[in-house]
């Protein structure tokens, strides 16, 4: 591929691990220029603006906490249509890139794009990108559907939307019911939801199947992969090996703040047996114990 040399039994970059061949976001036709705070909305996105440049683009993301280096020059993209899995251990750089793409961290060096604009320039940011990180955001005396009615207005999404959502997900029988009540894996449904409210071409999800038991994972992997087949663009972080290899089109593989992998699913499993082994020889999570 462009800009890399690649190992083809495991997908190891061998030199610079460039967002190629994904190259940088073509800006949309309702992309031209900076933001206007008058006039017709141009953020509005839904699942047209995966048609027309819907994609994730990071390039040369550097951070540091003191003299603690966090991410060393990561750049990888993921594409609309498909679904790309970034893994790594604990520890290894995975939710300060997320945070960094979502406007809630900030890198020393590089760039984060969803569709051709960090995600601060944005208007209304749920129309464009939904996101499931691992902390929950509803407060535990809400009910669920007050949760997702509070979050649509923020977003001036129509109430409407929000009993769409929740039926989606499977919370219909219990939006009534304080978030305090729910299991984790409700939770992760709410979150879900949340995520889906502005009908975005974009998908960010940390963990998006923890605590969820078996017939929920299938249906997670189900709506991935027809999300995906509509247009969209996701990106989902997980450390189930087996269900991500059910699950993705793509693979990103960071550790110890690099980028060590990045290819297709076969292309990163290369000649070994499954994703998960040729994740443990890729990276340092097969020589230490748990996290």
């Amino acid at each position: 591929m462009t800009g890399q040399t690649r190992d083809r039994r495991a997908g190891r970059c061998r030199t610079s691990c460039t967002p190629a061949p994904y190259g940088r976001a073509a800006r949309p036709a309702s992309d031209q220029g900076p933001i206007s705070r008058s006039g017709p909305r141009s953020d509005v996105a839904g699942p047209g603006l995966a048609l027309t440049g819907g994609v994730i683009t990071i390039e040369h993301i550097s951070k540091r906490r003191g003299r603690t280096t966090i991410l060393s020059d990561v750049g990888f993209g993921a594409r609309p249509g498909r679904v790309t899995g970034f893994l790594g251990p604990n520890g290894a750089g995975k939710s300060s890139t997320l945070r960094i793409l979502l406007g809630l961290d900030r890198a020393q060096q590089g760039t984060a794009l969803i569709a051709g604009r960090p995600f601060a320039a944005w208007r209304r940011p749920l129309t464009v990108v939904g996101a499931l990180l691992d902390e929950g955001g509803a407060h535990r005396s809400r009910t669920g559907r007050a949760h997702l009615r509070w979050v649509a207005a923020s977003n001036g999404l129509a109430r409407s939307r929000v009993d769409e959502v929740l039926d989606l997900v499977g919370l219909a029988d219990a939006a009534g019911k304080r978030v305090g009540s729910y299991s984790l894996g409700m939770g992760r449904r709410l979150g879900l939801a949340a995520a889906l409210l502005g009908d975005p071409a974009v998908l960010v999800l940390d963990e998006p199947v923890n605590g969820l038991d078996a017939g929920g994972i299938r249906w997670m992997r189900e709506f991935l992969r027809r999300r995906a087949a509509e247009g969209a663009t996701v990106l989902l972080s997980s450390h189930l090996m087996g269900e991500l290899a059910e699950t993705v089109d793509d693979v990103v593989v960071i550790d110890r703040g690099r980028i060590i992998a990045d290819g297709t699913l076969r292309e990163v499993t290369g000649a070994h047996p499954s994703l998960e082994d040729a994740y443990f020889a890729l990276t340092s999570a097969g020589t230490r114990g748990p996290r």
